[in-house]
């Protein structure tokens, strides 16, 4: 049971194993663009690929005669009749109890973890609190992108997923230590606020999304790396480089509203920037 392409590899890896995939449950077809017409889910295209039975609803699990269900991002708590009908586990992109939610890989960049990982659990009615199966660390790289984050995570825990299956589940163990969740990214979270220190402004870049403004009009950025500090009101714009509250901000790739992704040089030039004008 999944939906996006985080989903995909753990299926391949699961059918190359061996394993007896009766269903894959996905999210409905839809619109990926303003005109285009409706096109199927990731794990939709590689399930029908693969010649595998594909649903859109829960009931097709209850229906299918599997012994066990397996969630990696579907994106929907499961209801507790179907739990009790098909034991399910989850591949969370976690160390469980930090970062319960939905969005793990972007909260752990942001608070500037220097180590997650993933988490095979089982499935219960609340969020992300059953027992571990089994779990593998993942470091994150001082200069790591939620993406290419996630791809890590989800390379390790689709050979984690068919390693622990393939070993027959076990006993697992409970959660242990204080919870700390993941809720989802909003555009609050990826706005640029240049009075915060460069650091945390540099993580909401990695995170993917990160907007400001210039001359009224949303600006996006989508590369930055950290630079010397200037002596400047935070938002300054000086060039290439951002004063921050602490620290500066050096942009590499930006995005103007209406535009597509360009280097700063190109847009610095279009954009005929003046001393003095700032961000934000």
């Amino acid at each position: 049971m999944g939906t996006p392409m985080a989903s995909v590899r753990p299926l391949l890896v699961l059918h190359e194993a061996g394993h007896d995939i009766v269903v894959v449950v996905t999210g409905e077809d839809r619109r990926r663009g303003r005109r285009a017409e409706p096109s199927p889910s990731p794990v939709k295209e590689a399930a029908l690929g693969l010649g595998l039975p594909v649903a859109h609803d829960l009931a097709a699990v209850r229906d299918s005669g599997a012994d066990l269900g397996v969630v990696v991002a579907y994106g929907h708590l499961i209801p507790a009749d179907l739990l009790e009908a098909v034991p399910m586990v989850n591949l969370h992109f976690s160390l469980l109890p930090r970062w319960r939610g939905a969005a793990p890989v972007e909260r752990a960049i942001l608070a500037g973890d220097t180590t997650t990982g993933v988490c095979v659990m089982a499935v219960d009615v609340e969020l992300d609190t059953g027992a571990i199966f089994a779990s593998i660390e993942v470091p994150i790289g001082p200069d790591e992108t939620a993406d290419s984050l996630r791809d890590s995570l989800v390379d390790a825990g689709a050979g984690l997923l068919a390693e622990t299956l393939g070993a027959g589940l076990g006993e697992p163990t409970q959660q242990e230590g204080e919870p700390v969740y993941a809720h989802k990214i909003g555009q609050a979270d990826l706005e640029l606020d240049w009075s915060r220190p460069a650091g945390e402004l540099e993580r909401i870049v990695r995170v993917g999304g990160a907007w400001t403004t210039f001359r009224g009009r949303r600006l996006k950025v989508w590369a930055a790396r950290l630079a010397d500090g200037v002596d400047a009101v935070p938002g300054s714009l000086l060039g290439d480089t951002v004063a921050t509250g602490r620290g500066a901000l050096r942009l590499l790739e930006v995005q103007p509203e209406s535009r597509g992704r360009q280097p700063v040089e190109a847009w610095l030039m279009g954009a005929h920037t003046e001393p003095g004008e700032s961000l934000g």
